[in-house]
């Protein structure tokens, strides 16, 4: 174990009260593409930009396109927790870390055992009818030929966040306490440019803040430690 790793695994140990800031790249190592990486959804070619397709107004005037994208884009019922999500939830089983805070809408931190995950962005596993607010499971939804619909004949969307879309507030209230009480904060997975999520760091004032991400961010003059490597490696070889 290299003097990085052995650090991290020093700050975990002494810690008391951890919180994981994860984002896209938390999945990639379970086949999950992230949106701004070369080979992210970014730089797929649609006849419009992601961005565009999964926004409210998107929504609204073109619903079917925007399930066809949801479906092939969004959707990945086979992929399975990595080493990431299963040492965030051993860590919560031992009673050091306290909360896992996610952009992801994936529900992997949840299918690997971690209990109090506050996903930011939503569900890919919940869904709702929009008329009547009958709840419906991610098949529905994947299984529908066009526009999902409920037994009401209103529309079945997945409860997550589309862009021109608010932050659920209590959500974030939750999530604001968690980095408040944290002595040590991870981060992993993310740039750090996707507001008002990224604006939660601002909330930690613990002691050690550790950044894993292969790319540089905003925070890294904050960073007690940065390890620029694969999380799920990272993680899985000190827990």
């Amino acid at each position: 174990m290299n003097d990085t790793l052995l650090q991290l695994k020093t700050i975990i140990q002494n810690a008391s009260n951890i919180v994981f800031f994860g984002g896209a790249g938390v999945s990639t190592e379970s086949g999950i593409p992230d949106f701004r990486s070369v080979d992210g959804l970014y730089n797929t070619k649609y006849e419009h930009p992601p961005e565009v397709i999964l926004s409210r107004s998107f929504f609204d005037e073109h619903t079917g396109e925007f399930f066809r994208f949801y479906r092939e884009k969004m959707l990945y019922p086979d992929a399975k927790p990595n080493k990431a999500h299963i040492a965030l939830a051993a860590l919560e089983q031992q009673g050091k870390l306290k909360a896992v805070i996610t952009q992801n809408i994936d529900g992997l931190h949840t299918a690997a055992g971690s209990v109090n995950v506050l996903e930011l962005h939503g569900s890919v596993y919940r869904n709702y009818c929009m008329s009547c607010n009958k709840t419906y499971p991610m098949e529905t939804i994947a299984q529908a030929k066009d526009v999902p619909r409920c037994s009401c004949d209103g529309i079945v969307r997945p409860d997550v966040v589309l862009y021109e879309e608010g932050l659920d507030q209590k959500l974030m209230q939750t999530a604001v306490r968690a980095m408040l009480d944290a002595d040590v904060l991870i981060v992993g997975g993310t740039s750090l440019n996707v507001q008002p999520a990224a604006g939660l760091i601002r909330y930690f004032g613990g002691g050690n803040l550790v950044l894993i991400n292969k790319s540089e961010t905003s925070y890294d003059k904050y960073a007690n430690l940065i390890i620029r490597d694969k999380i799920g490696e990272t993680l899985g070889a000190v827990v």
